[in-house]
């Protein structure tokens, strides 16, 4: 996400290093992989009813996609105009939400065809975006995580997400996994799983190996994409302008 500033970035991976482990606990299979739009700068992605959801970013660039799982086709797509940077999606009843970077402006779509319902506001960064079912849960570069109506699009409450009392920031995409939220951290190849009651980071999938199956070098090509299949209880990872998108099985 978002152009990498050196100086800027070089005191943020100190600063995350101190607070993360040594290693990741969590222990993960390969399953299988499947195709993946290369110029796809992923920003959002979850799963629903046999097909992925998508967006991606950059100025001009910026769309939603409905996307066949098996070839990566992608089925339907809505633009999003400048000068707006896409960010998260998720779906929530009949409806798309989705975000924008840098001008506090979300979005409405109905998930069907993608057609324009209604926009909403929200103060900082957009990031990531998932739900529990219950909230839309919001990501903002930071270590906080904000819950949100999800009729209303009003802000419920705030999180602050911690690995052993340190605080752990630049929370990127996000997917609810079984009662916890995963989260992308931008330029790691980490994902945590957090508590969304308190905010403590439970552990750590490391997915390097990932990126690295994906044959991608560049430094903007970071891990950022995570959906869940709750009924087959399948993960699905991948990164932006990955040529991959990858299925998971995680053990406890």
């Amino acid at each position: 996400m978002k152009r990498r500033i050196l100086a800027v970035m070089g005191a943020l991976v100190v600063a995350f290093t101190l607070a993360a482990p040594a290693r990741a606990d969590t222990r993960w299979t390969l399953v299988k992989s499947h195709p993946h739009d290369a110029t796809a700068f992923t920003e959002g992605l979850f799963y629903l009813d046999g097909a992925l959801y998508e967006s991606t970013g950059l100025e001009g660039r910026s769309d939603i996609r409905k996307v066949a799982l098996r070839t990566g086709k992608i089925l339907h797509r809505r633009i999003i105009e400048r000068p707006y940077f896409g960010e998260g999606i998720v779906n929530w009843k009949d409806r798309l939400v989705s975000l924008t970077w840098r001008h506090g402006q979300g979005f409405v779509w109905r998930l069907s065809d993608f057609a324009p319902l209604s926009g909403f506001r929200y103060d900082g960064e957009g990031w990531g975006l998932t739900q529990d079912g219950t909230n839309l849960i919001m990501s903002d570069g930071t270590a906080q995580l904000r819950f949100l109506d999800p009729d209303s699009l009003a802000e419920r409450r705030r999180v602050t997400v911690t690995w052993n009392g340190r605080m752990v920031d630049r929370l990127n995409e996000l997917e609810y996994v079984k009662g916890e939220v995963w989260a992308n951290i931008w330029y790691d190849t980490r994902i945590a799983r957090i508590d969304p009651a308190t905010g403590a980071v439970i552990d750590w999938i490391d997915i390097a190996p990932l990126r690295k199956a994906a044959g991608v070098t560049d430094s903007e090509a970071v891990a950022n994409g995570i959906a869940y299949d709750a009924k087959a209880d399948r993960i699905f990872i991948t990164g932006k302008n990955w040529p991959k998108l990858f299925e998971i099985r995680v053990g406890q």
